[in-house]
């Protein structure tokens, strides 16, 4: 365990509810996530992993908010394979934040009434009115007892700042750990790779899907060609996410390719496009993807 966070985490390990992670990129919020987790479980407490950083996932694939179960180190060996998802459909913030926020908040919601210790991490948009945004309304719906934030300098006194100012969690500054090695935007896009290849891994199935499943609902007349290549949620009918796929068009028939169809009972339309041999990804906009404009 890092020496920085050592007394932290001991005293956080005594206390129930939910802690909320904050902080730019590379400040060390997942590996201080696994630290907390491990000294919780090791404590005879049942914890839950809520994974909110869509872009760089450690729960599920990117794209979406996952839970994980941590019942014993093992489950800390395989963070990846998520015990519950929810869909938010792009990598970036900006523009969906209510999305993120319901996201999240149902999965934590669900986690605290079933563990003691609640750990979330989120993304590291923690500034500008996005940020701040997006961090505020996180911190209204999962009403965290706890709020650590992880300081680099003085980059988030605003958004500490207003989360004082408004709510009534503990919240703790600590340093970043001199241990942190930055990743390269080159590292960071061929990790997110990585996480899209192990979701989509061939042989995926190709389900065909009628116009009358998806979410947003899809305008009368739209070609289906302006889908090719759409990130698509498989949703259960029950709210809850069972993967991801990828929207495929041929003669005008469109078809869903997956590893997730058992169960399936809709479709929640991402807001990027997927290139299944290089997995790269490109966002954008469903009002112009459903309408032209």
């Amino acid at each position: 365990m890092d020496d920085v966070h050592a007394p932290l985490i001991e005293d956080l390990t005594r206390r129930r509810g939910v802690v909320l992670l904050l902080g730019a990129a590379d400040t060390g919020k997942t590996t201080f996530a696994r630290q907390l987790l491990g000294a919780a479980i090791a404590a005879g407490k049942r914890a839950a992993f809520v994974d909110a950083d869509i872009a760089e996932s450690t729960v599920g694939p990117p794209t979406c908010v996952g839970l994980k179960w941590i019942n014993d180190p093992a489950d800390l060996d395989d963070l990846a394979r998520a015990d519950r998802l929810q869909f938010v459909g792009s990598i970036k913030t900006s523009g969906l934040v209510l999305q993120q926020v319901v996201a999240t908040a149902a999965l934590v919601e669900q986690a605290r009434s079933e563990a003691d210790l609640v750990v979330v991490d989120t993304s590291d948009a923690v500034s500008g009115v996005t940020g701040q945004t997006l961090k505020y309304h996180k911190t209204e719906l999962t009403r965290p007892e706890v709020i650590v934030a992880f300081q680099r300098g003085e980059e988030l006194a605003p958004i500490v700042g207003m989360l004082r100012r408004f709510f009534g969690a503990d919240i703790e500054e600590t340093p970043v750990s001199p241990r942190i090695i930055s990743a390269t935007p080159h590292e960071r896009s061929a990790d997110r790779a990585k996480h899209f290849a192990a979701e989509l891994a061939p042989p995926l199935q190709a389900w065909r899907v009628r116009s009358t499943v998806f979410a947003p609902t899809l305008p009368a007349g739209l070609d289906p060609s302006r889908l090719d290549n759409m990130l698509v949620g498989l949703q259960d009918g029950t709210g809850a996410t069972l993967g991801l796929g990828v929207l495929k068009e041929e003669d005008a028939i469109l078809r869903v390719l997956t590893n997730h169809g058992e169960g399936m009972r809709g479709l929640r339309l991402g807001s990027m496009r997927i290139d299944l041999d290089s997995l790269a990804v490109t966002p954008v906009r469903l009002r112009e993807v459903m309408f032209g404009l």
